[in-house]
């Protein structure tokens, strides 16, 4: 069994808004025999740290379009998206590029 996976979460753009306007986030995921990968974190974000609205933030198993996803300061896309496996102190950002009018 793996130990438990610190990661820093940050949300901007807007999508603080959905986290009762906090930025950063410091959380632990809980120890699992597989490592965690990003799909695994939208779920367990979705579950433990969205509390309303959820479909502003994800769509089916991913981010919704529109939502920039950097990990250690590199776009998602070139990281692998949602099969990504996390590390240790892995820096995770979500940016909205969506605006209202």
């Amino acid at each position: 069994m793996a130990a438990p996976l610190g990661l820093h979460l940050e949300f901007g753009g807007g999508a603080e808004l959905l986290f009762n306007g906090v930025k950063n986030h410091h959380v632990a995921l809980p120890s699992q025999s597989d490592p965690w990968d990003m799909k695994q974190l939208l779920a367990w974000i979705r579950g433990n740290m969205l509390k309303e609205r959820p479909e502003l933030f994800m769509q089916g198993d991913t981010v919704r379009p529109g939502i920039l996803v950097l990990i250690n300061d590199a776009d998602w896309e070139l990281m692998g998206e949602l099969e990504y496996q996390l590390q240790d102190q892995d820096n995770v950002v979500f940016i909205s590029t969506l605006h209202g009018g």
